[in-house]
C-alpha cells in the first residue's frame, strides 16, 4: 500500500528535510511541494541538492496540485502561518480524507499559553481540539487515529524524551527542573538574521531568548500531563556554531518523598534509573539510552531520527543529570513529521526513516 503527499513550506530547511526523506520512502509517492515565495521556481533550483531525486516545481500553497487527491499533506511553515492557512483549508481537507501534519508550533499550546507566549491570536479553538500531540515516542495511541497532527518543537523533543521517564514514575522535583538547552543554527530557519549570519556565528557561542523562549510552556504542558502535577522548568537556549543538532542537559533533584526507586533522599541508584529509562522506551526503535558512564554528542545523532540520551546521578549532590542529543531537523523535525505519518498510515515506524547517522 502506498500513500500520497505534499510538502507545504518545502523551500525552508524543514520542509527540504522532509522532501530528502519523502523522496526515498518506500510508501509514499511525493505529487506536489508549495513555496508560495519561490513558487514556479524547481525545487531543485532551490536546492541543489536534490537536482535529480525531486523533479517537482514549487507551487502556491493554496493550488489545487497540493490538495486535490492527497493522502497527506505537511506544513512546514513557520509558526503564525500554519494559523492563518487551516481555517481555509482544514474541513475540506478533512472532508476529502487528506490528514494533515503542522511542523509550526501554531497548535501545541492552549490558546491563553500560545498568546501569551508567541505574541499573536491562537488559531480556532475547534482546530486546535482537532489536533493530536505527535510526540510518537509518548502519544502513539492518539497519532494512529489523528487526522491533524501538531509535531513538537525540536527542543521540546530532546526535552520531553529525556524527561519523559522521570516524570511518569514520579521522579521530578516539586522545584524546577533546570534545562541547558544548545541548538544548531539550522534551528532558526533559512531566513537571513543578523543573529544567524556567518560572522556573528562562527567561533561564538551564546544564549538567547532568556526567560522568554516560546518552547518553555510546551514543554511545562505535556511534562503536566505526564507527572498528572504543575511542572515548571527553567529553560535556557543557545546557539552553536554548527548546522545541525540539539544536546539538552536536564538537572532534575528529586525531593524526599517523591516515590523514587533506590536510593536515599529518593535520589535513584544509578543501576535502577537505566532500568527505568530501558525499560520506559522498550521497543521504540529511535531513542537510544547509552551505556553507564556513556554521554552523547549530537554527531552522533545527525542526519538520523535517533534521539541519544545518557544518565549521571551524583550522590553527592543529590541531582539526576539526563542529556539528550538530536539532530533538529530530523528527530526535531522531519523526521518525526514522518514518523507521524507512518503511525497514521500504518506502515512500520521505521519505514523511510532507517538513516544511518553521519559521521564525521
Amino acid at each position: 500500500m502506498a500513500v500520497t503527499a505534499a510538502v507545504i513550506g518545502a523551500s525552508g530547511y524543514a520542509g527540504a528535510e522532509l522532501v530528502r526523506l519523502l523522496a526515498r520512502h518506500p510508501h509514499v509517492e511525493l505529487r506536489a511541494v508549495a513555496g508560495s515565495s519561490r513558487a514556479g521556481e524547481p525545487l531543485a533550483g532551490v536546492f541543489p541538492h536534490l537536482r535529480g531525486v525531486v523533479g517537482l516545481t514549487l507551487e502556491e500553497a493554496l493550488s489545487p496540485a497540493v490538495w486535490e487527491g492527497v493522502d497527506f499533506v505537511f506544513l512546514a511553515l513557520p509558526s503564525g502561518a500554519s494559523a492563518e492557512l487551516l481555517p481555509r483549508v482544514l474541513s475540506r481537507a478533512l472532508e476529502r480524507g487528506t490528514r494533515i501534519i503542522d511542523l509550526s508550533g501554531d497548535l501545541r499550546l492552549p490558546a491563553e499559553l500560545y498568546e501569551a507566549w508567541y505574541g499573536r491570536p491562537a488559531v480556532d479553538p475547534a482546530i486546535r481540539r482537532e489536533a493530536v500531540y505527535g510526540l510518537a515516542e509518548l502519544f502513539p495511541d492518539r497519532i494512529r487515529s489523528a487526522r491533524l497532527v501538531s509535531n513538537p518543537g525540536c527542543y521540546p523533543t530532546a526535552i520531553l524524551l529525556g524527561l519523559a521517564p522521570l516524570a511518569r514514575a514520579g521522579l521530578l522535583a516539586s522545584g524546577a527542573v533546570v534545562i541547558d538547552a544548545k541548538s544548531g543554527v539550522s534551528g532558526a530557519g533559512r531566513g537571513v538574521t543578523l543573529s544567524t549570519h556567518f560572522g556573528e556565528v562562527n567561533e561564538n557561542f551564546l544564549p538567547y531568548k532568556v526567560g522568554r523562549h516560546q518552547h518553555t510552556p510546551e514543554v511545562e504542558h505535556v511534562l503536566e500531563q505526564l507527572a498528572g502535577r504543575r511542572v515548571t522548568v527553567a529553560l535556557t537556549t543557545h546557539l552553536l556554531p554548527v548546522s545541525r543538532g540539539i544536546l539538552a542537559t536536564l538537572y532534575v533533584r528529586p525531593a524526599s518523598g517523591d516515590g523514587a526507586p533506590g536510593g536515599p533522599g529518593g535520589v535513584p541508584e544509578p543501576e535502577d534509573l537505566h532500568r527505568l529509562y530501558r525499560e520506559f522506551y522498550a521497543g521504540r526503535p529511535f531513542v537510544r539510552v547509552l551505556d553507564p558512564g556513556v554521554f552523547p554528542a549530537i554527531k552522533q545523532v545527525q542526519g538520523s531520527n535517533y534521539c541519544d540520551i545518557g544518565l549521571h546521578v551524583d550522590g553527592r549532590s543529590g541531582w539526576i543529570t539526563v542529556f539528550a542529543a538530536i539532530d533538529n531537523l530530523v528527530k526535531g523535525a522531519a523526521g518525526q513529521a514522518v514518523q507521524n505519518m507512518n503511525l497514521m498510515a500504518g506502515f512500520d515506524e521505521t519505514a523511510g526513516l532507517d538513516l544511518v547517522p553521519l559521521y564525521p
